[in-house]
C-alpha cells in the first residue's frame, strides 16, 4: 500500500511540474484567448461598446467588447469604427481623472 501511495504521489508532483515548467514558458508570451478570424459587416450601436483591442494575426481586425461582454471582430478600416474607438478612448480618459 505504501508503494501505491508513493507512486501516486510521484506522478502527482510530475503533473505539478510539468504544469508549472508549461506555464512559464507559455507565459512569458502573452496569448489570447479569442481570436478573430472572421469580421462582421454591419455597423454596430457605439453606446453598446465598452472597450476594444486591436488584431493583426490571423486578420487586420479591431475586436469590440459590448456592455454585455460579446466580442465582435471588424475591420479597421471603416469610419464608424474609428470614431467608436475614438469615443471609447475619450470615456477612459474622463474615468482617469
Amino acid at each position: 500500500m505504501k508503494l501505491h501511495a508513493a507512486a501516486i504521489l510521484i506522478i502527482f508532483w510530475l503533473g505539478v511540474f510539468t504544469v508549472h515548467t508549461v506555464k512559464g514558458s507559455a507565459g512569458s508570451q502573452p496569448m489570447r484567448k479569442f481570436s478573430c478570424v472572421s469580421l462582421f459587416t454591419q455597423q454596430l450601436n457605439i453606446r453598446q461598446l465598452v472597450s476594444y483591442e486591436k488584431q493583426q494575426v490571423p486578420v487586420n481586425a479591431i475586436m469590440f467588447i459590448t456592455t454585455k461582454g460579446i466580442k465582435i471582430c471588424v475591420s479597421p478600416d471603416q469610419k464608424w469604427v474609428q470614431a467608436a474607438m475614438k469615443k471609447i478612448d475619450q470615456k477612459r480618459a474622463t474615468k482617469g481623472r
